[in-house]
């Protein structure tokens, strides 16, 4: 199977039910054309680095698919092209390390470091870290 991931910035000045109706919409039409959604991950409301049709910000999207056959992908993009809800898309197809990455990321394995609510690290995060080197010797040579 090809996995692959779209990410795209919806109009921030759509209400919170159009943002999520837009998301599901693009969702839908994957399974429409038979790819296994995997993941759909809602960044939120960010700034953009620049303004796009005088927006300088935009709610972020992104969901990861898979499909046997992507011979409906120029149609996909055209309907997110003439979409007027979006800001921009990109669709990347993932290679095996990005789709290990993704997978660790959904996991917890990567990502914000978690504090414990009694203040300490998880166990997750304690193996993670490093070791401290050991301290240096220090030989007396005039003894």
């Amino acid at each position: 199977m090809r996995h692959y991931e779209v990410t795209f910035i919806v109009d921030p000045v759509l209400s919170g039910d159009e943002v999520k109706s837009t998301a599901e919409n693009i969702q839908a039409e994957l399974e429409s054309y038979g790819a296994t959604v995997i993941a759909v991950d809602e960044v939120g409301l960010r700034q953009l680095a620049y303004s796009i049709n005088r927006r300088s910000s935009g709610f972020y999207y992104c969901i990861e698919f898979a499909c046997v056959v992507a011979d409906f992908m120029g149609k996909f993009e055209l309907n997110l092209k003439r979409n007027e809800r979006l800001l921009r898309f990109l669709t990347v197809k993932l290679d095996k390390y990005g789709v290990k990455y993704n997978d660790d990321k959904r996991n917890g394995r990567i990502g914000k470091r978690k504090k414990a609510t009694d203040g300490e690290t998880t166990p997750a995060v304690a193996e993670a870290t490093p070791a401290a080197p050991p301290a240096p010797v220090v030989v007396d040579l005039d003894a």
